[in-house]
């Protein structure tokens, strides 16, 4: 039997963004490791987190709603990872401020917001499926897009206004409290529906 229309949309579009989030993931951290930016490695640790989920979801899409709850619930837990990540790199960073160059992290920024827009847009059309799954990789996507916008702001207000590690490291702590938010949503929407079935 033929798989519907929708789903089989669905695994096409999760599947182009795993391997976008993944493609992505390799640039901005390699940017950050070489001019040192906590929101530049919170947003790379941040795809590879998404590349996961989506390829966690392309797994789950035949299973039942109730396993489908129970692996929304573990990609709530996984949404938290990128939080803490970035909660060391900004340790770290504090102990050691020394502003990132402003063009690259703008630039990199600026590439990771085209991205996740159009992760965005894809997964906006089958976000009512698939439950906290697809919820998740909505949720994700566009949160992101936000991080991004901060990311470049941080790179220009470093470059024409505060040569400080600050607004990079502000950004940073930013993206962490979105992941921590977006994890909360999801795992309420798999709790749900892991009761309703």
């Amino acid at each position: 039997m033929k798989a519907p229309i929708a789903e089989t949309g669905l695994r096409r579009v999760v599947r182009l963004v795993a391997l976008l989030n993944l493609g992505y993931f390799g640039i901005e951290f390699a940017v950050a490791l070489t001019i040192g930016s906590v929101s530049l490695f919170a947003d790379s640790v941040d795809f590879l987190e998404d590349a996961s989920i989506n390829f966690l979801i392309l797994a789950a899409l035949g299973w039942t709603a109730k396993h489908r709850a129970r692996v929304g619930m573990a990609l709530a837990v996984i949404l938290l990872v990128p939080g803490f990540a970035t909660l060391w790199t900004a340790w770290e960073k504090f102990n050691v401020p020394v502003p990132p160059a402003p063009l690259p992290l703008s630039l990199a920024g600026a590439g990771a917001l085209i991205v996740n827009l159009s992760c965005a847009f894809m997964l906006a059309r089958y976000r009512a499926h698939g439950g906290s799954l697809t919820r998740a990789a909505f949720l994700s996507s566009r949160n992101d897009a936000f991080a991004n916008v901060a990311i470049i702001a941080a790179g220009l207000v470093t470059a024409f206004l505060w040569q400080s590690a600050w607004p990079d490291l502000l950004v940073g702590l930013g993206i962490a409290v979105m992941n921590m938010d977006a994890a909360r949503e999801v795992w309420t929407a798999a709790r749900e529906e892991h009761a309703a079935s």
